[in-house]
Formats: C-alpha cells, sequence, structure tokens
C-alpha cells in the first residue's frame, strides 16, 4: 500500500474545524454509547476499517455487550438487544448515510422524529454526516486501524 497523506497535518484548520462538531456532538445530551453505535453501523456501511476498530474498542470501553457489538450490522434481527431508541437512531444513521440511494423517504423522517425531539434528530444527523466525513478521509488516505498500526 501506498504511504498516503495525514490529512490532519496537511490541513489543521479542517481538522480543527470538525473537531469542533464533535465536541459539539459530545456536549449534545444524546448518549454516548448510542452516538457511537451510530458512528459504527456509519462506519460499517462505508467499510472504513480505521473508524470500524475505533469505534468497535470505544463500545466495548463503555461496556457494550460482545454480542451485542457483532449484531450491529444486523441489528434488525437482533430482537430486542438493541431499545427502540437505537433502532430508530441505526435507522436514521442508514436511511441519511446512503441519501443518494434512499432520498430519505418521509416514513423513514417520521419514524426518527417520533423517538427524538427536533434538537436530538438534528444533532443526530450532525454525528452521522461528521462519520461520513472521517470515514471518507480515513478511506480516502488509508488511514490504518490501530489494530493493523500495532501489528
Amino acid at each position: 500500500m501506498i504511504n498516503r497523506i495525514d490529512y490532519a497535518k496537511a490541513s489543521p484548520e479542517g481538522f480543527k474545524a470538525l473537531g469542533g462538531v464533535y465536541v459539539s456532538i459530545q456536549k449534545s445530551g444524546l448518549p454516548k454509547d448510542l452516538v457511537n453505535l451510530v458512528y459504527l453501523r456509519v462506519s460499517l456501511i462505508n467499510g472504513c476499517a480505521y473508524c470500524i476498530d475505533m469505534h468497535s474498542r470505544d463500545l466495548l470501553k463503555a461496556g457494550v455487550a460482545v454480542e451485542k457489538l457483532v449484531l450491529v450490522p444486523v441489528w434488525r434481527d437482533a430482537g430486542g438487544l438493541f431499545s427502540t431508541r437505537e433502532q430508530r437512531a441505526l435507522a436514521w444513521a442508514e436511511t441519511v448515510t446512503r441519501v443518494a440511494e434512499t432520498g430519505i423517504p418521509d416514513a423513514d423522517y417520521e419514524a426518527v422524529t417520533a423517538e427524538f425531539s427536533d434538537k436530538e434528530v438534528a444533532d443526530l444527523t450532525y454525528a452521522i454526516g461528521l462519520m461520513n466525513v472521517f470515514n471518507r478521509l480515513g478511506i480516502s488516505f488509508r488511514t490504518p486501524p490501530a489494530a493493523v498500526a500495532r501489528a
């Protein structure tokens, strides 16, 4: 694999701006585990190895059961393992991440707004958008996952 740029070093202003969005999401009031589940689902859809590794580790450190973690890709088939809020957030993450395919149907919007306040939906959507940006950066510049960097 060819070495690619470290985007944070190449453009620290851009990285700092994204960091500001990250901090805003952390302060939003959304549960950290919920946000990390969304980050993981978005990263799985996009295939970002660095982010999948990082958010899986974050969830494990937070005490999320391995059984739940491994079922994130198939959360719809996981019975009651995911709460209603988690299910709505994961569904929203999928439809927003795949916006070119989904067009964000009204039914998806109605489902998420039935469970989350307007502020929460906005913050959740910022989180989804931010993770899509970080996935694109990680994939574009081949950021190695921590597990690979240690190997």
